[in-house]
């Protein structure tokens, strides 16, 4: 007879287990943000015990932070696949608006981790998403300085807008329940955001 059937846990390899405490983690987090979410809850959801989930994680913060980083992780290889698709900056606005939609419908509801925290007062997740900030207007500025006289801080400021641009109109699609086709939301927005950069050449 199998442990399982036996009514025995079954032992999971450790990465497995990581992922499977990471996955019922998220769902708390998500439903009741890191203030209002258990270690208890979590556990529960995911059907361990308590020394199960201190074992691979030592706190609640631990958990969140690693949530974090996977989201983090997910969206800036979202937005450099974007950049790298194409040398033609116009697609490459276009494919970066896309990967911001793309993002928030994933059905992990990462975006509400990275973008509406309960501890983005915390200095440790402030400095991570800002890190990730950073970095993103960074690259972006360097898209729109190739097509503009601007400086880089300029272009980076640009940078700024259209992530916050991007950002903001997602999850706001979001909230339409489907009303508004993902592809033609992001379309929408690209444009708004293309007619404003291209004009900058012309008008300096």
């Amino acid at each position: 007879m199998s442990n399982q059937a036996a009514g025995k846990p079954v032992r999971l390899p450790r990465e497995e287990r990581r992922r499977q405490l990471l996955s019922a983690a998220q769902e708390v987090f998500v439903s009741n943000g890191f203030h209002g979410a258990a270690m208890d809850e979590i556990a529960e959801a995911a059907h361990v015990s308590k020394p199960v989930l201190y074992q691979h994680f030592p706190g609640k913060r631990e958990l969140y932070m690693a949530l974090l980083d996977n989201h983090l992780n997910t969206l800036t290889e979202f937005l450099a696949t974007a950049l790298n698709s194409t040398t033609d900056n116009k697609l490459r606005v276009r494919e970066t608006m896309r990967a911001y939609f793309r993002f928030v419908a994933q059905d992990s509801q990462g975006h509400r981790m990275v973008f509406e925290s309960d501890l983005t007062n915390d200095a440790e997740v402030s400095a991570r998403i800002e890190e990730f900030n950073a970095r993103f207007a960074n690259s972006i500025a360097g898209v729109i300085a190739e097509d503009t006289k601007l400086s880089h801080l300029e272009a980076t400021l640009l940078g700024r807008a259209l992530a916050g641009m991007a950002q903001v109109s997602a999850r706001y699609w979001l909230e339409t329940d489907g009303d508004l086709d993902i592809d033609a939301a992001s379309e929408l927005v690209y444009r708004l955001a293309w007619r404003g950069i291209s004009r900058f050449p012309k008008e300096i």
